[in-house]
């Protein structure tokens, strides 16, 4: 016989109501501090462990009660995440998210969301980077960053501004979207046929490539720079993945282009524009990176 009290399960389905409604935006706060999806996705099931530990009738909001819990927890993870990436082996890339199938990973806005701006973020301190997406990204108000971080208003705004000056000195300005687009599909076109000419005319002369392999055989652990070489590089991508289909996809905000052999990812590309062509490109090549992003396509879904 089943001996469970029905308030308590009714209290109990209650409060996996609210949380599975949060869910989205606990994932997006995490998610932009850490970088990481299945980091994020820790921090969001150890969220969920604590709010049913909660004495929930003192709990006046539960958004902000649930937000503050996952910020202090990502705060704490990037701590110990710093010191594991820097045993990485060459560049560190953040794992890409699919936001098409959800487009604003639990955000109002898409900010502090593509490669580019997550992998600047990852200069600042965890407490900078978590004011800066609670702000930027979910529109807190200083008051409401300030208790979750434990701060005084003051030294929160402060903070907030220091990192948007950070930001800014280092991102990019963004183009049009059309552009970026169109761009990305002349570049997938020349990369699915290896044509280093045609690769040349749609780079920068300066672009800077990243590759995250973690140590993966063939991979360049440093930053390629210059048209050139990074346009035979990527057309070494033909014979790197043979087989492979090439196709764009929405990824951090942005159209990304996945390559794909025997039904699994095994490259997305993350891309850049300035005013002369695409000026940066990031791929993100690490098996374990690749598999958080189809979970994440598959959260997405609402797929197991």
């Amino acid at each position: 016989m089943d001996q469970r009290h029905p308030l308590t399960d009714g209290a109990l389905d209650a409060a996996a109501d609210t949380f599975e409604r949060l869910r989205p935006r606990l994932f997006g706060i995490a998610y932009r501090v850490l970088g990481s999806v299945s980091e994020a996705e820790d921090v969001v099931q150890d969220v969920w462990v604590r709010w049913q530990d909660t004495d929930r009738s003192a709990v006046r909001d539960h958004g902000a009660f649930l937000a503050r819990i996952a910020t202090r927890l990502a705060i704490n993870v990037a701590g110990s995440a710093r010191v594991r990436r820097e045993a990485y082996v060459g560049p560190w890339l953040p794992e890409p998210v699919d936001t098409g199938v959800d487009p604003q990973v639990g955000a109002e806005r898409g900010e502090a969301l593509e490669l580019a701006v997550l992998l600047v973020l990852e200069r600042l301190n965890p407490v900078e980077r978590a004011a800066y997406v609670l702000r930027e990204a979910f529109d807190y108000g200083y008051d409401e960053i300030a208790d979750m971080l434990q701060l005084s208003q003051a030294n929160t705004r402060q903070v907030v501004s220091r990192a948007r000056k950070r930001l800014s000195a280092e991102r990019r300005e963004p183009v049009d979207p059309s552009r970026h687009r169109r761009l990305l599909e002349a570049f997938v076109a020349a990369a699915r046929h290896g044509d280093v000419a045609a690769l040349e005319q749609v780079l920068s002369a300066d672009v800077v490539a990243y590759a995250d392999g973690n140590g993966m055989r063939g991979v360049a652990r440093l930053e390629i720079t210059g048209a050139g070489r990074v346009a035979r590089v990527t057309a070494f991508a033909q014979k790197f993945f043979p087989g492979a289909e090439y196709g764009v996809v929405d990824a951090n905000g942005q159209p990304c282009l996945l390559l794909v052999r025997d039904g699994a990812a095994v490259a997305l590309v993350s891309a850049t524009v300035g005013p002369d062509g695409i000026d940066g490109l990031y791929w993100v090549l690490a098996p374990e990176k690749l598999r958080a992003y189809e979970r994440s396509a598959r959260r997405g879904a609402g797929r197991p």
